[in-house]
């Protein structure tokens, strides 16, 4: 059966709108865009997303951080000197602030609109890992949640035309003794265990107060919560670049970008395998380009998020027209996923041209959900993505964490996989579906997994379409993934 052809847009609005600030616990309301205003056959293309996510346009010139008083010696606070750098830089109308050679220590660094902060090659940030250098509290999305906690180690909240770019390393210095031992027990924890320092009572507290609908301003989490801030969180901004950098040891997720219009992720390489080190997580952004990065980390190598349960709810705002292509997926979780917060759901996402192979990497495409977290996931396209060795090729799973336990059920339809090729792998998919709420919507043509050990777990699956698929050889029939 013939696949369905990429339907193209035909109503652009602007790239350039500014999404209003959100206080307290009110509902994200972002600018008329053209997902919201199609009609069903107006999905982007993947050359469309390319053309018109707008890239920032910083001013030619550079605010060196030494003129402020930072010394790259290893050492020294430069906290304060890279501080006063953006605030000059933002006050002269924009520009470059460069960290040009050498080690520099800092704290939190938060940039303001206008500002391209530049690590060359040669140099690193090497951040702090002293919890109360992230204090006080900012507004911050942790695992879905609004919420008052530690301030990212590189934010900016309600800012326009921003960059982090160059070709230097930023190092979060997490590590077994630092950061990572708030993650707490888990079967894969290679991190010391310190029982005052564990995360799960505030993590339940969150939970408790997001389903409450309680204020965001009374969701306190900062010090001795112990829930370990993002290391790259730009929240409601626009016009984002993140270019060129080497993300490393991380305390949590390491590029997360929240309620964003316009991001682009290129030339990135994201490497830290802690507890949580999924590599880029765009939480209910709009327009969204992640491309010719590397990701060797401890979780999801790339994750679409939009928000947990009630709070997703709450904001109801989908993470949409997103593009990946020419991205190498090694170590992690999951290669291209989607969820598990994603409550907002996720729609016209295009992966494209990526290569994904690693003996530690569990899942190539993944999608994970359940009926706490409902949403639906709507006009996805995989298309020449090739992988060497994985543990499971193609998972969606309603039963992630709470399952059936829930009043929301989870959608997805208009998924097309084409092109897959996967050399190795233990099993060729996991789907998992409700008996009430199958899988379904799913299209597969010219894929082909040469070695499987098994076909691995299907579970209420229907109206899957096949063509020219195979595993070890052998064709499969549609007929071979309904299950009652």
């Amino acid at each position: 059966m013939p696949l369905l052809n990429r339907r193209q847009f035909t109503g652009l609005v602007s790239a350039t709108a500014v999404a209003p600030l959100l206080t307290g616990c009110q509902s994200w309301v972002g600018p008329t865009n053209q997902s919201a205003t199609a009609d069903s056959n107006g999905w982007l293309s993947a050359d469309d997303i390319k053309q018109v996510t707008a890239l920032p346009n910083i001013a030619k010139q550079d605010f060196p951080v030494e003129a402020y008083g930072a010394v790259a010696d290893g050492q020294t606070d430069c906290g304060a000197a890279i501080s006063l750098a953006i605030a000059a830089c933002s006050q002269a109308g924009g520009g470059r602030v460069v960290c040009a050679q050498g080690v520099y220590r800092t704290g939190p660094v938060h940039l303001k609109s206008n500002v391209e902060l530049h690590v060359a090659k040669g140099a690193e940030l090497s951040f702090y890992t002293d919890p109360s250098r992230y204090l006080p509290a900012v507004f911050t999305r942790w695992e879905g949640m609004e919420m008052m906690g530690y301030s990212p180690l590189v934010y900016a909240y309600g800012q326009d035309n921003i960059a982090l770019t160059g070709g230097g390393i930023l190092n979060g210095n997490a590590d077994a003794d630092t950061w990572w031992p708030w993650k707490g027990k888990h079967s894969e924890r290679d991190w010391n265990y310190y029982p005052e320092q564990d995360q799960k009572p505030a993590r339940m507290a969150l939970f408790a107060q997001a389903e409450a609908g309680d204020p965001v301003a009374s969701r306190q989490y900062a010090d001795g919560s112990f829930l370990r801030p993002s290391f790259v969180q730009f929240y409601r901004c626009n016009r984002v670049l993140i270019e060129g950098v080497t993300v490393t040891q991380a305390p949590f997720w390491l590029l997360h970008p929240v309620l964003c219009e316009d991001v682009t992720v290129r030339g990135v390489t994201c490497h830290s395998h802690g507890p949580n080190s999924d590599g880029c997580d765009p939480e209910s952004c709009n327009r969204v380009v992640i491309e010719d990065c590397i990701f060797d980390t401890g979780d999801d190598c790339i994750a679409i998020k939009s928000g947990r349960n009630n709070d997703g709810r709450r904001i109801n705002k989908p993470c949409e027209n997103i593009l990946i292509q020419n991205c190498t997926m090694r170590a992690g979780h999951g290669g291209i996923v989607m969820g598990s917060e994603i409550s907002g759901g996720v729609r016209n996402l295009h992966a494209r041209h990526c290569v994904m192979s690693s003996p530690e990497l569990e899942r190539a495409i993944r999608i994970k959900t359940n009926a706490s977290r409902g949403g639906v996931i709507e006009h996805i396209r995989y298309q020449d993505i090739k992988v060497g060795v994985v543990r499971d090729a193609v998972v969606v799973n309603f039963y992630y964490e709470e399952g059936p336990d829930g009043d929301f059920m989870p959608t997805v339809k208009d998924v097309e996989i084409q092109g897959l090729s996967v050399q190795q792998a233990k099993q060729a998919f996991v789907l998992r579906g409700f008996p009430d709420n199958p899988v379904s919507g799913l299209t597969m043509a010219n894929c082909e997994i040469f070695q499987a050990e098994s076909m691995g777990v299907i579970e209420n699956v229907s109206q899957i379409q096949l063509q020219s698929v195979s595993v070890n050889g052998k064709l499969l029939d549609a007929g071979q993934f309904t299950s009652a």
